[in-house]
């Protein structure tokens, strides 16, 4: 029987037993937030829905993903600016054109932008590798024209090739943050020999599954939050780990949800559990890259 395929890019290895770290301060558990902001086109391409669509051109899904750059990305950054979080802003370089004025809002918030491909109208996973070599340079040219130079990476669609870690490594990206395999950090196997940091990003407490696949409300997603943290901060004596939590400003930035996320993050800020660091993936990435 012939040997099970295998993505080659990191080898089995527990979370138990590992060699033990902190992050800065001391501090056991890394939160951070990534906010996925995302153009789709119109008529056509992929999208998540609020309801199954009925014909194209569809208005309906359209305008209420666009909610997210008109509305909700703007309300996120009010509350974050008021609880003093920096985000990991996961950005689509197209939003730079289709939506002026909002990458460039993320890029002056303080925090940090990743490239979060050019859309999420597409999946770029089945691209050939010149293709997908020239839509990473695009992606980098265009948030260039913002003096952004981003150092991670979120895939749309978390949609990979079998190249997609090494053409991100050779175009000189320091993480990604499409492998959800892991609490902490861990380096994927590149063909030059040098690697890419994964860092993880949940997909768990992430509002696109949450609220759109298994149609739990902001309620669920908030418990699901603290949750989480309860689980892990119950284990950082004996090993650090990291937790992102993923954001979409078309789905928890409508009113009824920004408002459970608005509770649940202020209660987490007043308590100041001196053993969590709210930071960025970008921080993160520093850290265990010295």
């Amino acid at each position: 029987m012939s040997e099970l395929p295998h993505h080659g890019r990191y080898d089995y290895k527990p979370i138990v037993g590992r060699p033990d770290y902190s992050w800065p301060e001391e501090r056991r558990l890394a939160i951070y937030l990534g906010v996925n902001h995302e153009v789709f086109t119109f008529g056509d391409g992929m999208g998540a829905e609020l309801a199954p669509s009925k014909t194209q051109p569809d208005v309906m899904n359209f305008a209420w993903r666009d909610y997210g750059n008109r509305v909700g990305a703007w309300r996120f950054m009010e509350l974050f600016d008021r609880l003093e979080l920096k985000t990991t802003a996961l950005v689509n370089s197209a939003i730079i054109k289709q939506c002026p004025g909002l990458a460039e809002a993320c890029r002056d918030r303080g925090g940090e932008i990743a490239a979060h491909g050019r859309t999420n109208a597409q999946a770029e996973g089945e691209q050939s590798e010149d293709e997908e070599r020239a839509m990473i340079s695009r992606t980098l040219d265009e948030f260039a024209a913002i003096g952004v130079r981003p150092r991670g990476w979120l895939g749309p669609w978390i949609s990979e090739s079998h190249r997609t870690p090494d053409l991100l490594e050779e175009a000189g990206f320091d993480y990604v943050l499409d492998w959800a395999h892991d609490d902490q950090p861990t380096r994927l196997k590149t063909r030059s020999g040098k690697g890419i940091l994964a860092i993880p990003y949940s997909q768990e407490v992430n509002d696109i599954p949450s609220v759109i696949a298994r149609h739990q409300e902001a309620t669920t997603f908030a418990g699901m939050i603290e949750d989480t943290i309860e689980q892990l901060l119950s284990e950082c004596d004996r090993r650090p780990s990291v937790l992102g939590i993923a954001l979409h400003p078309y789905i928890m930035g409508q009113p009824h949800r920004a408002l459970q996320l608005d509770r649940v993050l202020t209660r987490l800020r007043e308590r100041d559990d001196r053993r969590i660091w709210w930071t960025t993936a970008g921080a993160i990435a520093d850290h265990i890259l010295g």
